[in-house]
Protein backbone atom coordinates (compact mmCIF):
# COMPACT_ATOMS: atom_id res chain seq x y z
CA UNK A 1 0.00 0.00 0.00
CA UNK A 2 2.95 2.19 0.64
CA UNK A 3 4.62 1.82 -2.60
CA UNK A 4 0.71 2.72 -4.16
CA UNK A 5 0.68 5.59 -2.36
CA UNK A 6 3.92 7.12 -3.58
CA UNK A 7 3.05 5.66 -7.00
CA UNK A 8 0.06 7.85 -6.82
CA UNK A 9 1.31 11.31 -5.39
CA UNK A 10 4.25 10.71 -8.22
CA UNK A 11 1.44 10.72 -11.07
CA UNK A 12 -0.47 12.91 -9.34
CA UNK A 13 0.88 16.40 -11.05
CA UNK A 14 0.08 15.05 -14.63
CA UNK A 15 -3.24 15.25 -13.91
CA UNK A 16 -3.67 18.45 -12.56
CA UNK A 17 -4.24 21.83 -13.50
CA UNK A 18 -1.84 22.34 -16.15
CA UNK A 19 -0.66 18.90 -16.58
CA UNK A 20 -0.83 16.48 -20.00
CA UNK A 21 -3.85 14.98 -18.51
CA UNK A 22 -6.03 17.46 -16.41
CA UNK A 23 -9.10 16.75 -18.04
CA UNK A 24 -9.12 13.42 -16.39
CA UNK A 25 -8.17 14.48 -13.05
CA UNK A 26 -11.55 13.55 -11.81
CA UNK A 27 -10.76 9.70 -12.62
CA UNK A 28 -7.50 9.55 -11.56
CA UNK A 29 -9.03 11.46 -7.81
CA UNK A 30 -11.89 8.89 -7.99
CA UNK A 31 -9.37 6.13 -7.51
CA UNK A 32 -7.21 7.66 -5.26
CA UNK A 33 -9.88 8.34 -2.90
CA UNK A 34 -12.09 4.81 -3.40
CA UNK A 35 -8.51 3.42 -1.48
CA UNK A 36 -7.70 6.01 0.65
CA UNK A 37 -9.64 8.64 2.73
CA UNK A 38 -9.71 12.20 1.01
CA UNK A 39 -9.11 15.31 2.85
CA UNK A 40 -11.91 16.79 0.74
CA UNK A 41 -15.91 15.55 0.47
CA UNK A 42 -17.61 15.64 -2.91
CA UNK A 43 -18.08 19.41 -3.92
CA UNK A 44 -21.84 20.34 -3.17
CA UNK A 45 -25.12 17.95 -2.91
CA UNK A 46 -25.32 15.59 -5.46
CA UNK A 47 -28.60 13.87 -4.38
CA UNK A 48 -31.44 16.28 -4.89
CA UNK A 49 -32.23 16.32 -0.93
CA UNK A 50 -29.84 14.40 0.50
CA UNK A 51 -26.18 16.40 1.44
CA UNK A 52 -24.56 12.86 2.30
CA UNK A 53 -21.11 12.60 1.05
CA UNK A 54 -20.91 10.49 -2.20
CA UNK A 55 -17.27 8.80 -1.87
CA UNK A 56 -18.66 6.94 1.18
CA UNK A 57 -22.07 5.75 -0.05
CA UNK A 58 -20.60 4.66 -3.38
CA UNK A 59 -17.57 2.80 -2.11
CA UNK A 60 -19.43 1.15 0.70
CA UNK A 61 -21.97 -0.10 -2.19
CA UNK A 62 -18.95 -1.77 -4.42
CA UNK A 63 -17.14 -3.17 -1.35
CA UNK A 64 -21.12 -4.79 -0.44
CA UNK A 65 -20.71 -6.58 -4.33
CA UNK A 66 -17.71 -8.28 -3.09
CA UNK A 67 -19.25 -11.17 -1.99
CA UNK A 68 -21.45 -11.53 -5.20
CA UNK A 69 -18.45 -10.81 -6.91
CA UNK A 70 -16.47 -14.24 -5.78
CA UNK A 71 -19.20 -16.33 -6.32
CA UNK A 72 -19.87 -15.21 -9.34
CA UNK A 73 -16.98 -16.20 -10.76
CA UNK A 74 -16.61 -19.50 -9.45
CA UNK A 75 -20.26 -20.24 -10.70
CA UNK A 76 -19.38 -18.52 -14.22
CA UNK A 77 -16.38 -20.94 -14.46
CA UNK A 78 -18.05 -23.87 -12.81
CA UNK A 79 -20.78 -23.49 -15.41
CA UNK A 80 -18.64 -23.08 -18.20
CA UNK A 81 -16.30 -25.95 -17.28
CA UNK A 82 -18.68 -28.60 -16.39
CA UNK A 83 -20.66 -28.26 -20.10
CA UNK A 84 -16.90 -28.59 -21.99
CA UNK A 85 -17.11 -31.38 -19.73
CA UNK A 86 -20.66 -32.79 -20.85
CA UNK A 87 -19.92 -31.69 -25.23
CA UNK A 88 -16.05 -33.55 -24.72
CA UNK A 89 -14.19 -30.30 -25.07
CA UNK A 90 -10.88 -30.50 -24.62
CA UNK A 91 -10.07 -26.29 -24.75
CA UNK A 92 -11.77 -23.43 -25.09
CA UNK A 93 -12.24 -21.73 -28.13
CA UNK A 94 -10.05 -18.37 -28.58
CA UNK A 95 -8.01 -16.58 -26.37
CA UNK A 96 -9.50 -17.47 -23.38
CA UNK A 97 -8.48 -21.66 -24.38
CA UNK A 98 -4.34 -19.84 -25.16
CA UNK A 99 -4.44 -18.13 -21.77
CA UNK A 100 -5.62 -21.17 -19.85
CA UNK A 101 -2.95 -23.46 -22.15
CA UNK A 102 -0.50 -21.18 -21.52
CA UNK A 103 -1.05 -20.94 -17.80
CA UNK A 104 -1.42 -24.49 -17.63
CA UNK A 105 -4.94 -24.39 -15.87
CA UNK A 106 -6.89 -27.30 -16.68
CA UNK A 107 -10.26 -27.21 -17.60
CA UNK A 108 -11.57 -28.92 -14.11
CA UNK A 109 -15.45 -28.38 -12.57
CA UNK A 110 -14.37 -29.61 -9.31
CA UNK A 111 -11.51 -27.40 -8.56
CA UNK A 112 -12.13 -23.81 -7.57
CA UNK A 113 -9.23 -22.13 -8.93
CA UNK A 114 -9.97 -23.67 -11.98
CA UNK A 115 -13.63 -22.15 -11.73
CA UNK A 116 -12.72 -18.68 -10.85
CA UNK A 117 -9.91 -18.66 -13.08
CA UNK A 118 -12.06 -19.44 -16.03
CA UNK A 119 -14.92 -17.08 -14.82
CA UNK A 120 -12.62 -13.88 -14.58
CA UNK A 121 -11.84 -14.65 -18.04
CA UNK A 122 -15.64 -14.03 -18.98
CA UNK A 123 -16.02 -11.28 -16.72
CA UNK A 124 -13.03 -9.16 -16.82
CA UNK A 125 -13.52 -7.84 -20.54
CA UNK A 126 -17.44 -7.51 -19.64
CA UNK A 127 -16.37 -5.01 -17.09
CA UNK A 128 -13.31 -3.29 -19.14
CA UNK A 129 -15.44 -2.51 -21.63
CA UNK A 130 -17.87 -0.96 -19.01
CA UNK A 131 -15.54 1.05 -17.48
CA UNK A 132 -14.01 2.28 -20.30
CA UNK A 133 -16.83 2.97 -23.01
CA UNK A 134 -19.15 4.29 -19.98
CA UNK A 135 -15.83 6.18 -18.79
CA UNK A 136 -15.93 8.39 -21.93
CA UNK A 137 -18.93 9.78 -21.39
CA UNK A 138 -18.50 10.65 -18.46
CA UNK A 139 -15.69 12.21 -18.98
CA UNK A 140 -17.24 13.92 -21.80
CA UNK A 141 -20.49 15.45 -19.76
CA UNK A 142 -17.99 16.20 -17.17
CA UNK A 143 -15.84 18.34 -19.07
CA UNK A 144 -18.53 19.92 -20.72
CA UNK A 145 -20.50 20.86 -17.97
CA UNK A 146 -17.58 21.36 -15.45
CA UNK A 147 -17.97 18.92 -13.01
CA UNK A 148 -16.27 16.09 -11.32
CA UNK A 149 -16.69 12.30 -12.12
CA UNK A 150 -17.62 11.04 -9.23
CA UNK A 151 -18.03 7.54 -7.57
CA UNK A 152 -21.55 7.41 -8.70
CA UNK A 153 -20.37 5.68 -12.00
CA UNK A 154 -18.42 2.78 -10.09
CA UNK A 155 -21.38 1.70 -8.59
CA UNK A 156 -22.86 2.00 -11.85
CA UNK A 157 -20.65 -0.05 -14.04
CA UNK A 158 -20.20 -2.73 -11.41
CA UNK A 159 -24.23 -3.31 -11.41
CA UNK A 160 -24.47 -3.07 -14.51
CA UNK A 161 -21.56 -5.70 -15.35
CA UNK A 162 -23.06 -8.05 -12.83
CA UNK A 163 -26.65 -7.97 -14.37
CA UNK A 164 -25.02 -9.21 -17.93
CA UNK A 165 -24.90 -12.56 -19.17
CA UNK A 166 -21.52 -14.06 -19.06
CA UNK A 167 -21.66 -14.57 -23.01
CA UNK A 168 -22.67 -11.01 -23.76
CA UNK A 169 -20.90 -10.08 -27.22
CA UNK A 170 -18.39 -6.77 -25.88
CA UNK A 171 -19.83 -4.42 -28.73
CA UNK A 172 -23.75 -4.61 -26.84
CA UNK A 173 -21.91 -4.55 -23.77
CA UNK A 174 -20.29 -0.69 -24.65
CA UNK A 175 -23.49 -0.08 -26.12
CA UNK A 176 -25.79 -0.91 -23.39
CA UNK A 177 -23.50 1.31 -20.47
CA UNK A 178 -23.57 4.14 -22.73
CA UNK A 179 -27.49 4.17 -23.42
CA UNK A 180 -27.61 3.79 -19.49
CA UNK A 181 -25.41 6.70 -19.11
CA UNK A 182 -26.49 9.31 -21.54
CA UNK A 183 -29.78 8.40 -21.75
CA UNK A 184 -30.54 7.35 -18.03
CA UNK A 185 -28.70 9.67 -16.25
CA UNK A 186 -27.01 12.78 -17.87
CA UNK A 187 -29.65 14.01 -20.12
CA UNK A 188 -31.47 14.80 -16.97
CA UNK A 189 -28.29 16.28 -15.43
CA UNK A 190 -25.70 13.77 -14.08
CA UNK A 191 -25.96 12.17 -10.72
CA UNK A 192 -28.60 12.86 -8.26
CA UNK A 193 -31.18 14.59 -11.05
CA UNK A 194 -31.73 10.92 -12.31
CA UNK A 195 -35.14 9.49 -12.15
CA UNK A 196 -34.47 6.13 -13.98
CA UNK A 197 -31.87 3.59 -12.37
CA UNK A 198 -29.08 4.15 -14.90
CA UNK A 199 -27.34 0.26 -14.58
CA UNK A 200 -30.85 -0.80 -15.51
CA UNK A 201 -31.58 1.62 -18.22
CA UNK A 202 -28.81 -0.11 -20.04
CA UNK A 203 -29.62 -3.71 -19.53
CA UNK A 204 -33.24 -2.66 -20.53
CA UNK A 205 -32.41 -1.49 -23.94
CA UNK A 206 -29.98 -4.42 -24.30
CA UNK A 207 -32.91 -6.99 -23.53
CA UNK A 208 -35.56 -5.31 -26.01
CA UNK A 209 -33.27 -4.42 -28.65
CA UNK A 210 -31.24 -7.69 -28.54
CA UNK A 211 -33.62 -10.34 -27.04
CA UNK A 212 -31.73 -13.21 -28.15
CA UNK A 213 -28.35 -12.31 -26.60
CA UNK A 214 -30.00 -11.53 -23.36
CA UNK A 215 -32.75 -14.24 -22.99
CA UNK A 216 -31.78 -17.23 -24.91
CA UNK A 217 -31.08 -20.67 -23.31
CA UNK A 218 -27.72 -20.86 -24.79
CA UNK A 219 -26.42 -17.01 -23.42
CA UNK A 220 -26.18 -18.27 -19.70
CA UNK A 221 -23.45 -20.68 -20.43
CA UNK A 222 -20.62 -19.11 -22.41
CA UNK A 223 -19.72 -22.12 -24.13
CA UNK A 224 -19.95 -22.32 -28.06
CA UNK A 225 -22.68 -25.19 -28.75
CA UNK A 226 -24.02 -25.36 -25.29
CA UNK A 227 -27.69 -24.72 -24.22
CA UNK A 228 -29.57 -24.33 -20.69
CA UNK A 229 -32.34 -22.88 -20.00
CA UNK A 230 -32.10 -21.40 -16.09
CA UNK A 231 -34.49 -22.85 -13.14
CA UNK A 232 -36.51 -19.52 -14.04
CA UNK A 233 -37.33 -20.43 -17.42
CA UNK A 234 -37.99 -23.59 -16.52
CA UNK A 235 -40.39 -22.53 -13.88
CA UNK A 236 -42.27 -20.83 -16.69
CA UNK A 237 -42.50 -24.00 -18.79
CA UNK A 238 -43.16 -26.77 -16.15
CA UNK A 239 -43.56 -25.17 -12.52
CA UNK A 240 -41.40 -26.20 -9.99
CA UNK A 241 -41.40 -29.79 -11.28
CA UNK A 242 -39.68 -29.04 -14.19
CA UNK A 243 -36.72 -27.14 -11.61
CA UNK A 244 -36.39 -30.27 -9.49
CA UNK A 245 -36.64 -32.80 -12.60
CA UNK A 246 -33.57 -31.00 -14.10
CA UNK A 247 -32.09 -31.81 -11.09
CA UNK A 248 -31.43 -28.17 -9.12
CA UNK A 249 -32.71 -28.47 -5.62
CA UNK A 250 -33.30 -25.04 -3.72
CA UNK A 251 -30.41 -24.89 -1.68
CA UNK A 252 -28.93 -25.16 -5.12
CA UNK A 253 -30.56 -22.09 -6.12
CA UNK A 254 -30.18 -20.02 -3.14
CA UNK A 255 -26.06 -20.81 -3.32
CA UNK A 256 -25.73 -19.98 -6.57
CA UNK A 257 -24.87 -23.44 -8.22
CA UNK A 258 -26.89 -22.50 -11.39
CA UNK A 259 -26.71 -20.36 -14.63
CA UNK A 260 -28.02 -17.14 -15.03
CA UNK A 261 -26.71 -13.48 -15.17
CA UNK A 262 -22.86 -12.93 -13.81
CA UNK A 263 -24.17 -11.58 -10.16
CA UNK A 264 -27.62 -12.57 -10.28
CA UNK A 265 -27.43 -16.14 -9.26
CA UNK A 266 -26.72 -16.45 -5.10
CA UNK A 267 -29.11 -15.28 -3.11
CA UNK A 268 -26.95 -16.63 -0.21
CA UNK A 269 -23.83 -13.73 -1.12
CA UNK A 270 -26.18 -10.84 -2.26
CA UNK A 271 -28.03 -11.64 1.54
CA UNK A 272 -24.01 -11.17 2.87
CA UNK A 273 -23.63 -7.94 0.70
CA UNK A 274 -27.49 -6.73 2.35
CA UNK A 275 -26.16 -6.89 5.76
CA UNK A 276 -23.05 -5.18 5.31
CA UNK A 277 -25.27 -2.21 3.73
CA UNK A 278 -27.88 -2.39 6.26
CA UNK A 279 -24.83 -2.44 9.07
CA UNK A 280 -23.60 0.60 7.60
CA UNK A 281 -27.14 2.37 6.99
CA UNK A 282 -26.03 2.72 3.29
CA UNK A 283 -29.05 1.30 1.67
CA UNK A 284 -33.00 1.20 2.71
CA UNK A 285 -34.53 -1.18 5.10
CA UNK A 286 -37.90 0.03 4.39
CA UNK A 287 -37.17 -1.08 0.23
CA UNK A 288 -35.62 -4.07 1.13
CA UNK A 289 -38.44 -5.50 3.35
CA UNK A 290 -40.62 -3.76 1.31
CA UNK A 291 -39.78 -5.50 -1.70
CA UNK A 292 -39.92 -8.55 0.06
CA UNK A 293 -43.11 -8.34 1.62
CA UNK A 294 -44.61 -7.49 -1.53
CA UNK A 295 -43.14 -11.00 -3.08
CA UNK A 296 -44.35 -12.51 -0.07
CA UNK A 297 -47.73 -11.27 -0.06
CA UNK A 298 -48.48 -11.71 -4.36
CA UNK A 299 -47.21 -15.30 -4.10
CA UNK A 300 -48.85 -16.38 -1.33
CA UNK A 301 -52.20 -14.69 -3.13
CA UNK A 302 -51.30 -16.56 -6.40
CA UNK A 303 -50.70 -19.77 -4.26
CA UNK A 304 -54.70 -19.08 -3.37
CA UNK A 305 -55.86 -18.50 -6.40
CA UNK A 306 -53.74 -21.34 -8.22
CA UNK A 307 -54.33 -22.35 -11.94
CA UNK A 308 -55.02 -25.76 -14.01
CA UNK A 309 -52.94 -23.74 -16.70
CA UNK A 310 -50.16 -21.97 -15.24
CA UNK A 311 -47.73 -23.69 -13.30
CA UNK A 312 -46.48 -20.36 -11.77
CA UNK A 313 -49.51 -19.95 -10.10
CA UNK A 314 -48.05 -22.25 -7.76
CA UNK A 315 -44.81 -21.29 -7.20
CA UNK A 316 -44.10 -20.55 -3.16
CA UNK A 317 -42.25 -17.55 -1.79
CA UNK A 318 -39.03 -18.73 -1.01
CA UNK A 319 -38.38 -19.82 -4.87
CA UNK A 320 -39.51 -16.89 -6.16
CA UNK A 321 -36.96 -15.16 -3.27
CA UNK A 322 -34.16 -17.63 -5.17
CA UNK A 323 -35.26 -17.75 -9.13
CA UNK A 324 -33.85 -14.95 -11.22
CA UNK A 325 -32.97 -11.37 -10.14
CA UNK A 326 -35.14 -10.95 -7.38
CA UNK A 327 -32.30 -10.57 -4.34
CA UNK A 328 -30.00 -8.73 -6.32
CA UNK A 329 -32.70 -6.17 -7.51
CA UNK A 330 -34.01 -5.58 -4.08
CA UNK A 331 -30.74 -5.25 -2.72
CA UNK A 332 -28.60 -3.46 -4.65
CA UNK A 333 -30.60 -1.61 -7.50
CA UNK A 334 -34.13 -1.01 -5.77
CA UNK A 335 -32.29 0.41 -2.90
CA UNK A 336 -30.55 3.35 -5.32
CA UNK A 337 -30.61 6.90 -3.44
CA UNK A 338 -31.61 8.67 -6.64
CA UNK A 339 -34.21 6.81 -8.27
CA UNK A 340 -35.98 5.63 -5.12
CA UNK A 341 -38.23 6.62 -3.06
CA UNK A 342 -37.59 9.55 -0.39
CA UNK A 343 -39.77 9.10 1.77
CA UNK A 344 -40.23 6.66 5.00
CA UNK A 345 -43.57 5.77 4.20
CA UNK A 346 -43.10 6.33 0.36
CA UNK A 347 -40.24 3.91 1.15
CA UNK A 348 -42.30 1.54 1.75
CA UNK A 349 -45.34 2.00 -0.60
CA UNK A 350 -42.20 1.82 -3.43
CA UNK A 351 -40.53 -1.62 -2.24
CA UNK A 352 -43.94 -3.61 -2.39
CA UNK A 353 -44.93 -1.73 -5.67
CA UNK A 354 -41.98 -3.23 -7.08
CA UNK A 355 -42.55 -7.10 -5.15
CA UNK A 356 -46.00 -6.78 -6.71
CA UNK A 357 -45.04 -6.23 -9.56
CA UNK A 358 -42.13 -8.38 -9.96
CA UNK A 359 -44.17 -11.63 -8.91
CA UNK A 360 -47.62 -10.43 -11.26
CA UNK A 361 -45.00 -10.45 -14.38
CA UNK A 362 -43.40 -13.73 -13.68
CA UNK A 363 -46.48 -15.50 -13.02
CA UNK A 364 -49.14 -13.51 -15.62
CA UNK A 365 -46.76 -12.80 -18.75
CA UNK A 366 -45.81 -16.24 -19.80
CA UNK A 367 -43.35 -14.05 -22.56
CA UNK A 368 -41.26 -12.57 -19.91
CA UNK A 369 -40.52 -14.72 -16.66
CA UNK A 370 -38.33 -12.46 -14.93
CA UNK A 371 -39.73 -9.23 -13.58
CA UNK A 372 -37.84 -7.60 -11.24
CA UNK A 373 -35.97 -5.47 -13.54
CA UNK A 374 -39.11 -4.33 -15.58
CA UNK A 375 -40.71 -3.79 -11.67
CA UNK A 376 -37.95 -1.69 -10.79
CA UNK A 377 -38.01 1.25 -13.48
CA UNK A 378 -42.07 1.02 -12.85
CA UNK A 379 -41.42 1.71 -9.48
CA UNK A 380 -38.63 4.40 -10.68
CA UNK A 381 -41.17 6.56 -12.68
CA UNK A 382 -44.18 6.38 -9.95
CA UNK A 383 -41.21 6.92 -6.77
CA UNK A 384 -41.66 10.91 -7.08
CA UNK A 385 -45.63 10.78 -7.53
CA UNK A 386 -45.52 8.42 -4.29
CA UNK A 387 -43.39 10.86 -2.47
CA UNK A 388 -45.70 13.47 -3.30
CA UNK A 389 -48.66 11.98 -1.58
CA UNK A 390 -46.69 10.94 1.31
CA UNK A 391 -45.98 14.85 1.92
CA UNK A 392 -49.64 15.87 0.92
CA UNK A 393 -50.39 14.10 3.57
CA UNK A 394 -48.46 15.15 5.97
CA UNK A 395 -49.53 18.50 5.14
CA UNK A 396 -53.02 17.34 5.97
CA UNK A 397 -52.49 15.97 8.54
CA UNK A 398 -50.35 18.89 10.27
CA UNK A 399 -52.61 21.38 9.07
CA UNK A 400 -55.34 19.41 11.09
CA UNK A 401 -53.81 19.15 14.54
CA UNK A 402 -53.27 22.87 14.06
Amino acid sequence: MARLRRFLDRIEPSFQKGGPYEKFYALYEMVDTFIYSPADTTRGSPHVRDGIDLKRVMSYVVVATFPVLLLMLWNTGFQANSAMAELGMATAEGWRGWIMNTFGIAYNPQSIFSNMFHGLLYFLPIYLTTLVAGGIFEVIFAAVRNHEVNEGFLVTSMLYSLTLPPSTPLWQVALGIIFGVVIGKEVFGGTGKNFLNPALTGRAFLYFAYPASMSGDAVWTAIDGYTGATPLGLAALGGIQAVTDAGYTWWQTFVGFMPGSLGETSTLAILFGMTFLLITRVASYRIMFGVFLGMFLTSALFNVIGSDTNPMFAMPWYWHMTLGGLAFGMVFMATDPVSAAMTNKGRWIYGILIGFMTVLIRVVNPAFPEGIMLAILFGNIFAPLIDHFVVQANVKRRLQRS
